[in-house]
């Protein structure tokens, strides 16, 4: 068997057959204190795909932090054919200080594709680009919901494209939602590259939620597996497709106050029922909030207090609740009881 060659990244060699963190330069502050972006190289013996996995473009979404922690540790990388690139944290100025944006106050996940020259997301974009896209074949990038909101685990795709649907289905997470690619995002300007990206939503920022993080490391070991860079073991098939949902749709407040929720994300709903109340605090004026669609609940939000107009439940289409009641108790129970997941992996 030939030997491959090594990994070039940053300036170092990854050889076949191990791993190393290479500490990408971004910036120095200004009491100047460097800022690197990290990124995990595990470059496999035998050739295949190279996948990037990566986390934190937002500082505050953190849940994806611990699932690159946790596939980092699974034993069947150990044998891994092709290259895993994993960045757990893109944007550390926003990870420190517990924030979605750069000190800028830009949304680096609208900043793409960057500049050498630009804003400093405009240059952390540039960078990412360059240095883990456009070396990649496929990318999984982690998100989780805004500040005081909660999402469904679930895998965005765009609508036209039949390869990122059939591994948005192997995946597994609970939902596969539909989205059109947005200007400045990183997923439109990889697919500009010729590198699809799956994006999976999950859990509220600046919290881990388990039932997320599980979705979200066995998604990647399946996606892994079907690329044959990993071995079955430790792999399972999901029980239950995932629901496929072509549309969505906030549901506002139509008044201030405080919300008192009814109904909880992976709730299926039908079109007139009453998901919560918003009633002023002396309880005299009350406004039932009332699902204008069937669907199920991808994404609500979790702060009680609201203002008028106010998003309040992500609801997106199904053509059967009773279908995708089933599918969800199915994929929970199944990551509730998986193997994988024993006290000793968690911690």
């Amino acid at each position: 068997m030939v030997s491959r060659k090594p990994f070039l990244l940053g300036g170092h060699e990854v050889k076949p057959g191990s791993r190393q963190t290479v500490d990408l330069p971004i910036s120095v502050l200004s009491d100047h204190t460097p800022v690197t972006m990290s990124a995990h190289v595990i470059h496999g013996r035998r050739p295949g795909p190279t996948v990037f996995v990566s986390a934190g473009i937002h500082g505050d979404e953190v849940i994806g932090v611990e699932i690159v922690r946790r596939l980092l540790n699974v034993t069947g990388l150990r044998s891994l054919r092709g290259t895993l690139i994993c960045v757990p944290i893109v944007n550390a100025y926003g990870f420190l200080n517990h924030s979605r944006y750069l000190p800028d106050r830009r949304d680096l996940n609208r900043s793409f594709p960057g500049s050498e020259t630009g804003s400093l997301a405009s240059r952390l974009a540039g960078i990412f680009l360059k240095e883990i896209v456009s070396r990649s074949d496929l990318g999984i990038d982690l998100h989780s919901a805004a500040a005081h909101r909660t999402n469904l685990p679930q895998i965005r795709i765009s609508p036209d494209n039949p390869d990122t649907r059939r591994l948005a289905r192997l995946f597994g997470a609970p939902v596969v939602l539909e989205s059109p690619l947005r200007d400045g995002s990183l997923r439109s300007e990889a697919k500009a590259k010729g590198v699809d990206v799956l994006l999976y939503e999950a859990g509220e920022a600046l919290r881990f939620d388990e039932f997320s993080v599980r979705a979200g490391v066995m998604g990647i070991l399946r996606v892994l597996y079907d690329k044959e860079m990993i071995g079955r073991r430790g792999v399972s098939q999901s029980k239950a497709h995932p629901v496929f949902c072509t549309s969505s749709r906030w549901i506002r407040a139509s008044q201030g106050g405080l919300l008192r929720a009814y109904k909880s994300e992976g709730d299926t709903v039908s079109e007139g029922d009453i998901l919560a109340v918003v009633s002023d605090p002396f309880g005299e004026v009350e406004a039932d909030i009332v699902a204008t669609l069937p669907g199920i609940i991808v994404g609500r939000a979790v702060m009680p207090i609201v203002n008028e107009g106010d998003a309040l439940f992500h609801v997106a289409r199904v053509s059967n609740a009773d279908d995708a009641d089933h599918k969800m108790n199915a994929i929970s129970t199944q990551l509730e009881d998986d193997p994988l997941f024993d006290e000793d992996e968690i911690i």
